[in-house]
């Protein structure tokens, strides 16, 4: 199965929705939700602001709402920038908690066709910390082969 390929009428259960994240782009930011299900990592494009202040910022709020009681086929539809990645082909999942200073980083890379691809992406302002969603991910074991990883700090940076 492609990336881009859904799977309509096929029930998956939802092991986390990992919410609040951008990916910068060099002249926007994109707004993005990932939810994990247990064959699949689902990217759901949810906004995008421009870097130029006459164009209008959408932070992604409303297609936030729409993903949260989505199925995750019905998130896959909802934009045609939205995929899905095989957990098969996940390598890694990294989240570097964030500080008062500094926001949350989240990194994941995976395998296409033999050549590696990741995102890079950045807590939203208003984000709540997912620690415990990636700690249980690391746990899961249909994620067992995956580099699930959290790095805390106690301090301001």
């Amino acid at each position: 199965m492609s990336m881009t390929e859904t799977r309509d009428g096929e029930d998956e259960t939802r092991i986390a929705h990992l919410s609040g994240w951008f990916r910068r782009r060099p002249t926007s930011m994109e707004y993005w939700e990932l939810l994990v299900t247990e064959e699949r990592l689902v990217w759901c494009f949810v906004g995008e602001s421009f870097k130029s202040m006459l164009l209008r910022a959408d932070t992604g709020e409303r297609g936030r709402g729409e993903i949260e009681d989505a199925t995750p086929d019905r998130a896959l539809s909802l934009d045609e920038r939205n995929f899905a990645v095989p957990l098969d082909s996940l390598e890694s999942v990294r989240l570097r908690d964030g500080t008062l200073f500094r926001r949350a980083k989240l990194v994941v890379t995976w395998k296409e066709n033999d050549e590696a691809d990741s995102y890079e992406l950045y807590a939203t302002k208003t984000a709540d910390s997912q620690v415990d969603d990636v700690e249980a991910l690391a746990d899961d074991p249909r994620l067992s082969h995956v580099d699930v990883g959290v790095e805390t700090t106690d301090g301001l940076f």
